[in-house]
């Protein structure tokens, strides 16, 4: 069992952690409604709010700019903390959830397909949104999209399909286009990082025994330990890219889902392991 340290607590649900500029960022939903940065000694800034949806996540595009999914837009932070529209989905895709940039600016952002907790379930898709802001939809049933990694050759796209249970991977084509559909592992998962070998650590929500993992290709799990809480997110980082951030709540269920967005039992967690992020720096 690795030695787990808490970094920063007293958020409400942690999601999306990007290292970036050499701070962990993250977004903290629910009634704080924030884009964070914290420091390795755990203090934070808030850097911006975060829009209304419940499911924001984060990512930047090469020049710098910090990009957060809304609900059928995705949205760009200006220096002063604003919001603003950088692109508007309405019409290819609603209740967008997580979002990954690649080296050339290309944008995947998800679809979870249905509004959660609140109608039955239907399949989500991915979009792709191209550096010049055209948007078009480049992957269809998808079972609750939620993380997603570029491999660091921007050759594969790998997302996690959280009511699948398993790992999905497409090979990138010139244009951006996803082909080659395949299941890249069967195991669960919500938020997923790769390391420096192609292995990925999966974070999953499971109310029995909340684990992290980290699995190859193929499904062979060569790392895991269990959590004192749901793990919503996972990222490497840290100055040698070795340290594994867990984003960890007190999941209480589909029906209870209104009073872990009003609660503090969020906190993101720190472990050191032995191979940095694919791509680090």
């Amino acid at each position: 069992m690795p030695e787990l340290k808490t970094l920063v607590d007293g958020l409400v649900v942690g999601e999306s952690p990007r290292w970036h500029d050499g701070r962990l960022w993250f977004a903290n939903w629910g009634i704080a409604q924030q884009i964070v940065a914290a420091d390795l000694d755990g203090s934070t800034e808030v850097i911006a709010r975060g829009p209304k949806a419940a499911g924001y996540c984060i990512d930047w595009l090469p020049d710098g700019r910090m990009l957060v999914t809304g609900a059928d837009e995705l949205l760009r932070v200006e220096a002063d903390g604003s919001l603003v529209q950088h692109v508007d989905l309405r019409g290819t895709a609603d209740t967008l959830n997580e979002i990954v940039v690649d080296d050339r600016g290309n944008s995947y952002v998800n679809s979870v397909g249905f509004h959660f907790a609140e109608e039955d379930f239907r399949p989500g898709s991915i979009l792709l949104v191209t550096p010049d802001g055209k948007a078009r939809r480049v992957a269809e049933d998808i079972w609750f999209p939620n993380g997603m990694v570029v491999t660091p050759d921007n050759s594969t796209l790998i997302v996690a399909e959280s009511w699948a249970g398993r790992l999905t991977a497409f090979d990138i084509g010139p244009d951006g286009s996803l082909s080659h559909r395949r299941v890249w592992a069967e195991v669960g998962g919500d938020g997923i990082t790769m390391d420096a070998e192609g292995a990925i650590w999966t974070s999953d929500v499971v109310e029995d025994k909340p684990v992290a993992r980290r699995v190859r290709e193929g499904g062979e799990v060569l790392d895991q330990f269990e959590l004192d809480g749901a793990c919503f997110a996972c990222m490497l980082g840290g100055p040698e890219g070795r340290t594994l951030f867990l984003m960890v709540a007190d999941w209480r269920g589909v029906e209870r889902m209104g009073e872990l967005f009003q609660s503090h039992t969020g906190r993101v967690l720190t472990t050191e392991v032995g191979l940095p992020r694919a791509g680090f720096p």
